[in-house]
């Protein structure tokens, strides 16, 4: 599990484990982290947690919200990220020793020309536990895969291992596909256009994948393909 370190001038103030899928952070009392400081906003940002996997982003703040002193929109927090608003930094750290394990981002296109325009990133993240409300299929199941279509990466073919898959492109269009009991469901997380299936545009928080659906997003086309 991850959790957040608030200090201000070498103090730790407060510490909050994110158990939650949004965590709001800002002046106002009725945020999840309150910071009583006239340099935060009174709604300055949100913390949204995908699987493990853990996005900040900031709500039009006066004075911004910086990781590592790069001021951000949206970003997924790494294990030790400081966010710094205002004079408070907030280091951002990932529990060990918890049942998960994440695994390396793949880049699709690294096998055609390293850093080919247009490749998506791909980033799996398995099970949080038993009361995590994410469930895995049974053993005998074979996982699915997804298969890009079109662009460098055409032909690339990535298993769905984990529990949560997170497809797109950070800071253009991100979705998850996340493995449940009943199946595959796909659901929008970072962007301004949602992700298209089939050709419709996704509406509500998430839908169930069915064996052959195109996927598109971020300019990408994948084609989902149940094992």
């Amino acid at each position: 599990m991850g959790k957040l370190v608030v200090s201000l001038d070498g103090v730790v103030i407060k510490e909050v484990q994110i158990i939650k899928d949004k965590t709001t952070l800002g002046r106002r009392p009725y945020n999840d982290i309150v910071i009583d400081n006239l340099a935060v906003s009174g709604e300055h940002a949100v913390l949204q947690m995908v699987g493990q996997d853990v996005f900040i982003e900031d709500l039009n703040s006066t004075n911004g919200t910086y990781i590592n002193g790069k001021a951000v929109k949206k970003q997924l927090l790494a294990h030790n990220d400081t966010v710094e608003i205002g004079k408070y930094k907030i280091k951002y750290l990932v529990e060990e020793g918890g049942d998960y394990e994440k695994t390396m981002i793949m880049r699709q296109g690294a096998a055609a020309t390293a850093g080919a325009a247009g490749a998506p990133a791909f980033s799996q993240t398995s099970g949080m536990g038993a009361n995590s409300g994410f469930g895995t299929l049974g053993a005998s199941a074979n996982p699915a895969s997804i298969k890009v279509l079109n662009g460098a990466a055409a032909g690339r073919e990535v298993a769905l291992t984990k529990v949560v898959t997170t497809v797109g492109k950070p800071g253009v269009q991100v979705a998850s596909i996340t493995k449940r009991p009943g199946g595959y469901v796909i659901a929008h997380v970072e962007g301004t256009h949602r992700p298209a299936i089939n050709g419709t545009p996704l509406t509500g928080d998430s839908v169930h994948l069915k064996n052959g659906d195109v996927i598109e997003l971020a300019g990408t086309q994948m084609q989902f393909i149940q094992g």
